[in-house]
């Protein structure tokens, strides 16, 4: 039995039909797979690591429910496996030796999503064994996964089970939890960004794809000093939770706003993935956050009461002059896709005006909606730090110059209305980042500790 909440996150799901959360729920892998997939065949997947944390337990559970287990796949060698379609490729080839049989990923969200995607193109479905509370992706729909150098949540189908084992997954390495917290801490500005666009009529919110995420998650966040404990049954079950309102709403948007456009910046230019183990998701993440935060806390003083509406219509940024911009800010293989975003959400002449009067209108509401929503930047680089996780760009290798930079690079990626859209929309963008950077400015006042 998953937990409450779990049980009723589950039943909206269109999907995951089954979450065996808790202690020792490794041992119910074969009985969820042989209820699941009857006299269906099973081939697990995994790396040495995960399968060292997870593989023999799973693996005996199955055989002792009844379920034929053809040879495993395991990814040879220590280095970590990296999430790039090379390695779906991989995954889909090992599938194919044996097309009777359903795959059981065991690992973290590399694994789980290399596997997600693979099944899917092979209009196949998968269960999943977790083994670190590091992600939120485990029971989402669609799959994070970089090719050709650009990083895309791909649509897949969710896992149709997921098992959970909370003793497993709190002997994970410490840094693996800590990323977990990373992932899961932007959900904090991300809310914002979706009250943002919901004022805006942009993309209503979804009650209960909110309230699965939003509902436990500052609860979820509130200590992160226990982490260190083992206490991540909040932190595991707030993930899953995360996932599965993705999977509701077929969109990462419950769970992915700003802060993680930072994170795509980073991976898409390769950052920190020659490292071993390679830089996580999640501390990428973290430091998106602190960034949104940040911005986030200059926009709330903007009184747009006497914009001038018609000079921003004027002066918006040509289509010519958009695409110049990212080609020199975007590496050659990240600009042409970026690039299509950056122009399908950009407005120009009437539109434009119609969102600037609908900003003027709204910022009252919007300012006391998501003031409720968001932690300062102080308090989440003190969350992240305690619970162990990295909150200054320096701390994950990217200097000062590169990090503004980046604050640029994250506008332009992604078709998804954030703080940083509204800004640019607004003719401040650049004056807020520099702001923060400026003295009495956040990054001024607080350099890299570490």
């Amino acid at each position: 039995m998953t937990a409450k909440f779990l049980e009723e996150a589950v039943e909206q799901a269109d999907t995951t039909d089954e979450i065996a959360f808790g202690h020792h729920s490794v041992a119910k892998t074969g009985e969820v797979f042989a209820c699941e997939f009857p006299s269906k065949s099973c081939i697990i997947v995994a790396d040495v690591n995960t399968w060292e944390a997870a593989g023999e337990p799973a693996l005996a559970s199955l055989k002792d429910a009844g379920v034929e287990v053809v040879e495993p796949y395991i990814f040879p060698g220590t280095p970590t496996v990296y999430a790039g379609y090379d390695n779906v490729q991989v995954v889909e080839a090992a599938l194919a030796e044996h097309p009777e049989a359903v795959a059981c990923s065991i690992g973290g969200g590399t694994m789980n999503d290399l596997v997600k995607l693979a099944s899917s193109e092979l209009g196949q479905p998968y269960m999943h064994v977790c083994t670190a509370a590091s992600v939120d992706g485990y029971a989402a729909f669609g799959a994070s996964i970089a090719k050709d150098g650009f990083k895309i949540t791909r649509n897949c189908a969710a896992p149709v089970a997921v098992v959970a084992d909370l003793d497993i997954m709190a002997d994970a390495p410490k840094r693996l939890t800590a990323t977990g917290y990373g992932d899961l801490i932007e959900k904090i500005p991300a809310g914002a960004d979706w009250i943002l666009a919901d004022e805006l009529g942009i993309e209503p919110i979804d009650g209960r794809a909110w309230r699965l995420v939003q509902g436990p998650l500052k609860a979820a966040l509130a200590h992160p000093e226990e982490l260190d404990n083992g206490q991540i049954a909040g932190l595991a079950e707030e993930n899953l939770l995360s996932g599965l309102a993705m999977q509701i709403t077929q969109s990462s948007r419950p769970a992915s706003g700003a802060g993680h456009l930072f994170s795509h910046v980073w991976e898409m230019e390769g950052h920190g993935q020659d490292w071993e183990p390679p830089l996580s998701h999640g501390f990428k993440v973290g430091v998106g956050t602190v960034a949104s935060c940040a911005l986030w806390e200059e926009a709330l003083k903007l009184d747009l009461s006497r914009i001038d509406i018609d000079g921003l219509v004027v002066s918006a940024a040509s289509e010519e002059e958009l695409i110049a911009n990212a080609r020199t800010a975007l590496k050659p293989r990240i600009f042409d896709e970026a690039v299509k975003n950056l122009l399908a959400k950009s407005l120009h002449g009437d539109e434009l005006r119609e969102r600037l009067l609908a900003l003027q209108s709204r910022w009252p509401k919007i300012v006391e909606r998501t003031r409720d929503q968001l932690y300062s930047p102080e308090k989440i680089a003190d969350m992240l730090a305690t619970a162990g996780a990295p909150w200054h760009p320096a701390q994950i290798g990217i200097d000062k110059e590169r990090f503004i930079g980046t604050f640029y690079k994250a506008q332009m990626i992604r078709n998804r209305y954030t703080i940083l859209d509204a800004l640019v929309e607004l003719g401040v963008f650049g004056e807020l980042v520099d702001r923060l950077f400026a003295p009495g400015g956040f990054y001024a006042e607080h350099p890299c500790r570490d």
